[in-house]
């Protein structure tokens, strides 16, 4: 789940991380009267989008008449797929030096990893390439946690002056937010040493793991549902976990694990997954659907049914997807693996019914998936 900047900054304020002073508005009055308490701010669209400066979704005003200007022009915007309905107008803050901080969840190490950089204001993706050198990484070990002598050793070396101890306290109190907060990711670009000497969070971004959201129900209250396409919306409709993704190679598996197995397989190959759709042993009673919201992707050039039984049945499953192809007739290949309990009785079915012969390996079904997509 992700969170408007306004909501990560008041959770970065209780965490003891400094921000700027800020009022939410949503009409350019109120901006106009949060310029007159504040003095000079700036007027940023909220919405869990990047590159908002980018995207004009970001002004800085130097009276109230410029930040009511400045909100008229932005409320209504529309970033990716969010409509902008809220702003955050801040008081500006005199930097001295953007630097970048972050903690998020790392598949390299399977653990978390803290960020830290001297190349604040950009994507660490174009810092690193910048400046290798610049971006310090730390896998943290989640038993032994992540200290201020870890930050010292992290930090060492980077000509960071008396604002080095600052920032040691800093990313500790960072990756103890995100534990505490369950966060897959919290991030802070620019995070501004000022000319004063202090350290502020310019800018912060908040993504909670959706699987710790009852842990965090306060919090997730706050949080902005992610906007569905409209196969998508069309999926959860009709009960079905489908997320729609810029591929070619349209996927039906059953089990979670199984279906990004079955994607990461895809991948391997030099294929691109149109889909994640997972359906379960009850699969023969929402085969149709399935088969249909995977059909109605225009981009979709060949599809891999992937089933692996253990207590549910594979001829079972298997029966749904024959009898929903006959129905529907598609005109793209399809390639088959079906394993575990029931697989004799699903073969025969597959190769009766639709005259198609199962591959006897996953990966002889992708490779094949991804020769026809091409």
């Amino acid at each position: 789940m992700n969170f408007e900047e306004h909501v990560a900054k008041a959770e970065f304020a209780a965490a003891g991380i400094p921000v700027p002073e800020g009022r939410v508005v949503t009409t350019p009055a109120e901006a106009e009267a949060a310029a007159r308490a504040l003095g000079p701010v700036a007027v940023k669209a909220q919405a869990p989008a990047g590159k908002r400066g980018k995207a004009g979704a970001i002004a800085l005003a130097e009276s109230p008449a410029e930040a009511a200007a400045a909100a008229r022009r932005i409320l209504g915007m529309t970033l990716g797929a969010h409509r902008i309905k809220r702003l955050l107008v801040e008081k500006r803050i005199a930097i001295a030096r953007e630097l970048y901080a972050a903690v998020l969840n790392d598949p390299a190490s399977q653990g978390p990893l803290v960020l830290f950089s001297t190349l604040g204001g950009m994507d660490i993706e174009e810092a690193a390439a910048r400046d290798p050198q610049s971006v310090r990484r730390h896998p943290v070990d989640i038993l032994a946690g992540f200290a201020a002598k870890d930050a010292e050793t992290m930090l060492g070396g980077l000509d960071l002056g008396p604002a080095q101890a600052l920032l040691a306290d800093l990313l500790v109190r960072l990756y103890a937010f995100y534990r505490a907060r369950d966060a897959e990711l919290v991030e802070i670009n620019p995070l501004a040493l000022t000319r004063s000497g202090t350290l502020v969070a310019l800018d912060g971004k908040l993504a909670l793991d959706d699987g710790a959201l009852a842990r965090q129900e306060s919090l997730a209250k706050q949080g902005l549902a992610e906007p569905l396409t409209g196969l998508e919306a069309r999926g959860r409709a009709a009960g079905l976990r489908f997320i729609e993704l810029d591929g070619d190679i349209g996927i039906l598996a059953n089990g979670a694990g199984l279906t990004m197995t079955t994607m990461d397989a895809v991948r391997h190959y030099g294929g691109r997954p149109a889909n994640f759709l997972e359906i379960g042993g009850d699969a023969y009673t929402r085969a149709k659907p399935a088969l249909e919201l995977v059909l109605a992707n225009p981009n979709v050039r060949s599809l891999v049914v992937n089933f692996c039984g253990a207590f549910a049945r594979t001829d079972v499953m298997a029966e749904g997807v024959v009898t929903a192809w006959e129905e529907l007739r598609p005109k793209i290949p399809v390639f088959f693996s079906i394993h575990g309990t029931g697989e004799e009785e699903a073969v025969r079915l597959v190769k009766g019914r639709l005259g198609v012969e199962p591959f006897d390996s996953m990966d002889d079904a992708v490779e094949g998936a991804v020769r026809a997509a091409r």
